[in-house]
């Protein structure tokens, strides 16, 4: 990992308080919504910690969510001003990440293989 990287996540972490705040919110970047345990197992990060930061990022007024079946899924709240340039500082952020630390905003499947289509 290069320095400037290392600067990057240290500052991306300062900005928005903690790691895990820092990585729900760079989930929500690179996949548009979702919900706690989904976030939890492609992070890494205890369920109770990701749940903790929605709820949160929710009260401030940054996320919206809305039921679906028995599932609070999360998204951004685009009536709030300050969401599209967020949006747009942790879609940059993105791209600078090492390719270690993309991995898990990249890698999850989000809808269902075509029938028919091979292994």
């Amino acid at each position: 990992m290069n320095r400037f990287c290392v600067i990057i996540i240290s500052m991306m972490e300062q900005v928005f308080g903690n790691k895990t705040n820092e990585r729900v919110l760079l989930y929500l970047a690179a996949y548009e919504d979702g919900y706690g345990r989904r976030m939890s197992n492609t992070l890494g990060i205890p369920l109770t910690a990701v749940q903790r930061q929605l709820r949160r990022l929710e009260m401030d007024n940054i996320l919206v969510s809305r039921l679906v079946g028995r599932t609070r899924v999360y998204s951004w709240n685009l009536r709030n001003p300050l969401v599209k340039p967020l949006q747009s500082l942790l879609s940059e952020t993105l791209k600078f990440l090492p390719d270690s630390e993309q991995t898990p905003f990249y890698s999850e499947r989000r809808r269902p293989r075509r029938a028919g289509k091979p292994l």
